[in-house]
């Protein structure tokens, strides 16, 4: 039984993303504010990190945003991904659900992050930038960032978590093939990553450590366009490109998902494939149960506070109002480095809120178990990141066959994971463990959040 491939034309990419913004229910999505007055920030402010139409992307409740054609030929070279029929997993578990996945690492640099990368270089190669500079946790975004300004002819600088720089050597190799340079963090280039290293020598770094070095080194130099992979409403924007595709795939196949299930770090690849199944809903289509699947040991949306708060340790950005573990937290050092975020997108957090998207945690062990029986079965390694929402379907699809039940489910492949062999090693060593958060740990990061008076609470 072999699985069963659902293709689109290139005439079928999307020719606009999708706003959630326009069809969540209630009250605007909360602003995000200036750290020093505590008022919204304004268009001149956002105007320091990004081009104007993204301002106008991060601002906008329009449903439809239009794709410019430059980004959509590049789009071509990969898209659409395709989508697939697990039928041979669907086999082993000996259940009655039917298992589709949307897999995207089919693109050049090997996950969905190009789908942001792209317009993001576009529209700073648009405002007069001459290089890019972002941070990344294990690899995917700093790889899509190299890619992205490679094609634009930009240079690129990365801050990439030292955790993941010593534990993913080849994803640094493979930005320095498309000619980006790359950098432990936290490094001692910046302020920032002086202040961390002189009170912790051996800090395994984080994403928010690094967000504030690649912040604060865009601050120094207005050539640079600063860039970010996740969490921000435009790029969650960009990557709805991936459930657009999916809808139109699912109906080739003749199904519609009763359960979708995304790895969750900062929601791109979650925001991406669930919000137009999402926003289907609103509008009066078939109701979907969304699962958003994070590690155990960065538990935001299932222990975090809803507070507005820095998405970067050294507060150089604005504060979000977001489901958050405080900007101090510390992972630990989980190999999916793309899931060890303290904070997650406003527009997740609200669907959070909304009982739109239900989140659960699990274990690095189970999610890699989960990995290697989908190669196995499916013949695709898959990214650490996307072991997760690999474990969470295969859930699913064990509760359908307790239940006798055949309900249909797809779930988010985000990304290979041919750069994260030294994980699996280490799972078929016996020697990866399932990091556990400490508690006290959870506890000193939630006092790091500040209240909107200044102080923390």
């Amino acid at each position: 039984m072999e699985r069963t491939k659902f293709q689109l034309d290139e005439s079928q990419i999307p020719s606009t993303w999708y706003n959630i913004a326009a069809d969540l229910p209630g009250a605007p999505l909360a602003p995000a504010l200036n750290p020093a007055t505590g008022e919204p920030l304004t268009r001149d402010e956002m105007g320091a990190t990004m081009p104007e139409p993204i301002i106008d992307q991060e601002l906008s409740t329009e449903r439809d945003i239009e794709i410019p054609e430059p980004v959509r030929q590049l789009y071509a070279q990969w898209r659409p991904s395709p989508l697939y029929r697990a039928r041979r997993l669907e086999q082993a578990l000996g259940t009655p659900a039917k298992i589709y996945y949307k897999y995207e690492g089919v693109a050049p640099s090997g996950s969905h992050k190009p789908n942001t990368g792209i317009p993001q270089a576009y529209y700073n190669k648009q405002a007069g930038k001459t290089g890019l500079i972002t941070e990344t946790g294990a690899g995917q975004w700093g790889s899509a960032t190299a890619l992205s300004a490679a094609l634009f002819g930009l240079t690129a600088k990365v801050f990439m978590v030292k955790v993941s720089f010593q534990q993913k050597p080849y994803r640094r190799a493979l930005m320095e093939s498309y000619g980006a340079e790359c950098v432990p963090s936290p490094s001692p280039e910046t302020a920032v990553g002086r202040a961390i290293l002189a009170k912790h020598p051996d800090s395994p770094g984080s994403l928010g450590i690094a967000t504030s070095e690649a912040l604060e080194t865009a601050a120094t130099d207005p050539s640079l366009g600063y860039v970010l992979g996740s969490a921000a409403n435009h790029v969650l924007l960009h990557q709805t490109v991936i459930g657009q595709e999916a809808l139109l795939q699912m109906e080739l196949a003749g199904d519609y998902p009763d359960v979708i299930v995304g790895c969750s770090g900062g929601g791109s690849n979650l925001a991406g494939l669930t919000f137009p199944f999402i926003g289907a809903q609103l509008r009066g289509g078939p109701a979907v149960r969304v699962l958003a699947v994070e590690p155990a040991a960065c538990p935001t949306l299932t222990r975090g506070s809803i507070a507005y708060d820095y998405a970067d340790t050294g507060r150089l950005g604005p504060l979000f109002r977001m489901h958050t573990l405080g900007h101090e937290f510390m992972p630990p050092p989980v190999h999916a480095g793309g899931l060890r975020a303290h904070g997650i997108g406003p527009l997740v957090s609200r669907a959070v809120e909304d009982k739109l998207i239900e989140p659960i945690a699990v274990g690095q062990t189970g999610c890699f178990e989960a990995g290697v029986q989908f190669a196995r079965t499916e013949g695709i390694l898959p990214a650490p990141e996307s072991t997760h929402a690999i474990r969470g379907a295969i859930d699913e699809a064990l509760k359908c066959k307790a239940e006798g039940i055949g309900r249909t489910i797809l779930f988010g492949l985000s990304g290979h994971g041919h750069f994260d062999l030294v994980a699996y090693d280490k799972y078929f060593a016996g020697t990866l463990e399932d990091d556990v958060v400490n508690e006290e740990a959870l506890d000193l990061a939630a006092a790091s959040i500040p209240r909107l008076d200044g102080t923390t609470s």
